[in-house]
């Protein structure tokens, strides 16, 4: 993944898109993690509620609980809402963007996790997606 992506750089979401997306979907959830963390998976974003309209995240995603298109951020395992880039204390780490299609709009608090919404997809995913990025402390 560039630097800009990286917690010690800009930290800024990057563009993500997709495609071939399943018939009755009614939103999009995306988690961010990394599973190789020494303290076991570390949560870098979860954004749910993406409308089924939008084949595409921008770049930079502002960190804000609630967008413009009435997608509603998480708080990752920095602590933070929205996106929170690599930061790995060595070697090279992998990051999974994870989009699921789901058939409902979730109802999730302000702050919820990605706990939260796992819970809260269950029974209702429809299809789902990978990209796996890699970064390593420079």
């Amino acid at each position: 993944m560039p630097d800009r992506y990286s917690y010690r750089n800009n930290n800024i979401s990057p563009y993500l898109a997709w495609e071939k997306i399943p018939v009755n979907t009614k939103s999009f959830v995306i988690i961010c993690d990394d599973p190789d963390a020494p303290v076991g998976t570390w949560v870098h974003w979860v954004i749910a509620n993406i409308p089924s309209s939008d084949t595409c995240i921008s770049e930079a995603v502002p960190k804000v609980n609630t967008l413009d298109n009435e997608a509603i951020q998480g708080v990752n395992d920095y602590g933070e809402i929205g996106y929170g880039g690599p930061a790995p204390p060595s070697g090279v780490h992998r990051y999974f963007f994870k989009i699921y299609a789901l058939d409902t709009v979730l109802q999730l608090p302000n702050g919820f996790t990605k706990k939260d919404a796992l819970s809260a997809m269950e029974n209702h995913i429809l299809g789902y997606g990978e990209l796996i990025g890699r970064y390593a402390h420079k």
